[in-house]
């Protein structure tokens, strides 16, 4: 296998010059290849009006369904382009019919918003929520969900990368058992796309939502959904438009028979543009390249903070990822981030509220979480823990 020419695509980062960026949980920079596919396409909508510079620009836009169907190891009229990973998760979701008693299987480390859809549902309907235990090493432990399987399941939801760590839940694992169950699987990979190889077909999911911003390195506002052709005809979406459906009768319509009912007519053309560039980008690096540098400097990451009086680490399960966070004793996350922000070095936080089972049950009311990219170098990671070892003294 190849290295990556890190001084070539950091050239092709103009962010790089500017910040130290361990942000690429949040967003990640994005490469110029991004950038100026965008920024050609508003100069068309400004020059000759956005309905005709959308029509002029079709064979670009209608490319991401392509390129995301390759990224995931699918079919084009399995994806969905949508605004936001959030947006994707909810529109499969709430396609599905819980009743009473109907049962929700997740993990220990699902993220707020996911979590927050649950309650919801089971607040209007009475599908109750099942959570799986963590195993030894803090991921989702197989064997519990093996134990809870039964037929009132109608769903397992988890997170591949939770928000708050390191952590790689076993997705193709899970699938197993979800097909042996013929249990319907919805995958959040909102951390994991872009990131590492991912292939719906190993792991098993019927549903996959994916945002643009994060690994991928594509604009904000934009993402996407899998919806598996197996189950479509199970899916009836929240709401509907013209682009989603057809109206064929005063008092009827037909669904559209792809992932395309999970859409609306009006969309984000300079996104979408910009969300296919970069996921050909990170394709013709290739995700396993881009897979194993994250890996290297994540480990190197941790290594060096765990050098350092003070650092806790608090990255779970026995493969991470390019997430790493800590806490810093006698200093609040929120201190940290300012300071670290002062010397045009980012990273984010993740609060309990974010993932309240997990947070709350290791007594952690907050994290710094700082994520590594492709680009980033042992030397941006030198750079950091100097400012970490120059709080010591602060």
């Amino acid at each position: 296998m190849g290295s990556l020419n890190i001084e070539k695509l950091r050239s092709e980062t103009p962010g790089c010059k500017n910040v130290v960026h361990f942000n690429n949980a949040g967003a990640a920079l994005p490469p110029l290849a991004v950038t100026n596919s965008m920024k050609e396409h508003l100069e068309l909508e400004a020059s000759i009006g956005g309905y005709e510079a959308a029509q002029a620009a079709v064979d670009k836009s209608e490319k991401i369904y392509d390129l995301a169907a390759k990224l995931i190891n699918c079919d084009r009229e399995e994806i969905a382009f949508v605004e936001n990973a959030t947006r994707a998760w909810d529109m499969a979701f709430y396609s599905l019919k819980f009743n009473k008693g109907d049962r929700i299987i997740t993990a220990m480390s699902e993220y707020a918003s996911n979590y927050l859809a649950f309650l919801h549902c089971a607040k209007h309907t009475g599908a109750v929520i099942d959570v799986v235990e963590n195993d030894s090493f803090g991921q989702l432990d197989v064997g519990d969900l093996k134990n809870k399987i039964n037929d009132k399941v109608k769903l397992i939801a988890i997170t591949h990368i939770p928000t708050q760590g390191g952590l790689v839940n076993p997705a193709e694992e899970v699938g197993k058992i979800a097909k042996e169950n013929n249990i319907l699987y919805l995958l959040d990979t909102t951390q994991s796309v872009g990131q590492m190889p991912i292939d719906v077909k190993k792991i098993g999911c019927n549903f996959l939502c994916a945002t643009g911003r994060k690994y991928l390195r594509g604009p904000r506002g934009t993402g996407f959904l899998y919806a598996s052709k197996e189950i479509l005809d199970q899916c009836d979406p929240p709401f509907i438009d013209l682009h989603s459906a057809t109206w064929v009768s005063d008092n009827d319509y037909i669904l559209n028979s792809s992932a395309h009912r999970f859409e609306t007519w009006e969309q984000n053309i300079t996104g979408k543009i910009g969300l296919g560039v970069a996921i050909d980008y990170a394709l013709k690096l290739g995700l396993e390249k881009i897979w194993e540098r994250i890996q290297f400097l994540s480990d190197y990451f941790r290594q060096q903070l765990s050098e350092i009086p003070a650092i806790e680490l608090h990255d779970l399960g026995v493969n991470k990822c390019g997430i790493v966070t800590f806490t810093f004793k006698g200093k609040k996350v929120g201190e940290i981030q300012q300071y670290l922000s002062k010397r045009k070095i980012n990273v984010s936080i993740s609060l309990e509220e974010y993932a309240r089972l997990d947070l709350s049950a290791r007594h952690l009311p907050a994290l710094v979480r700082a994520s590594v990219h492709y680009y980033n170098t042992e030397e941006e990671i030198k750079t950091f823990c100097e400012a970490i070892k120059s709080m010591l003294n602060t």
